[in-house]
């Protein structure tokens, strides 16, 4: 059986506001070339990463109030800035 199509402005604010929150921490540009931003970049996301997994699983299993989840990834995410070199557009490092 098919579900109905669901889209994101029929969902409520603060799942919207959570689903937004996932993406910005694990949207992280690429880093540069050296070692040492491959690092810190794989570093980075696996943190983000985590942090993600316990929000959801705080909402999906112990019931955890979705607004909140939302704003506690944001300050997480915030806490974890990316400190390496970004990759560039024009081939290189920025």
């Amino acid at each position: 059986m098919t579900e109905p199509a669901v889209y994101l402005d029929s969902l409520p604010e603060a799942v919207v506001a959570l689903l937004r929150a996932v993406h910005e921490a694990l949207d992280i540009p690429l880093p540069a070339v050296t070692k040492a931003d491959d690092r810190a970049y794989a570093g980075l996301l696996q943190g983000r990463s985590i942090d993600a997994r316990v929000i959801l699983a705080g909402v999906l299993h112990d019931g955890h109030n979705v607004g909140r989840a939302a704003e506690s990834l944001r300050a997480w995410a915030a806490e974890r800035p990316v400190t390496y070199t970004p990759w560039s557009g024009d081939g290189g490092a920025s």
